[in-house]
């Protein structure tokens, strides 16, 4: 097995662009298509647990758009073959102004339709 085969990275890289970018915009077809459409798919977040794409989708369509933005500190990706990979980051927004640091982790599969988001986790750490 090839761990982190270039080719891999590049194209886990382009897309997690895209999903930056459909992140702070709140583009939600374009970040519901990013994840895988099964039962299993889930996502954790700062303050949900969600399971599904139903459930995904309804956080996305409820949630604030506004103030989306936030710096990224560090990603790492990491490929496992040419089917399996992991992305994770540190991120700091503005909220009220006030610094919030967090962190996301994205599990990514290629299935036949492409790359998708089998599990995600986002939290944010406690303030030092």
């Amino acid at each position: 097995m090839i761990i982190n085969d270039p080719a891999v990275i590049a194209e886990l890289a382009a897309l997690y662009s895209r999903y930056e970018d459909a992140l702070v915009t709140n583009d939600v077809d374009t970040l519901m298509s990013m994840f895988w459409d099964g039962d299993q798919v889930m996502r954790f977040g700062v303050s949900e647990n969600l399971y599904g794409p139903e459930q995904l989708q309804a956080f996305r369509r409820g949630r604030p758009a506004a103030n989306l933005a936030r710096t990224i500190e560090r990603i790492d990706i990491v490929s496992f073959g040419s089917d399996f990979a992991s992305i994770t980051l540190e991120f700091k927004r503005d909220v009220h102004n006030k610094i919030v640091c967090g962190r996301q982790s994205q599990t990514w599969v290629r299935m036949p339709e492409g790359w998708r988001i089998v599990a995600a986790h986002v939290s944010l750490l406690a303030e030092s």
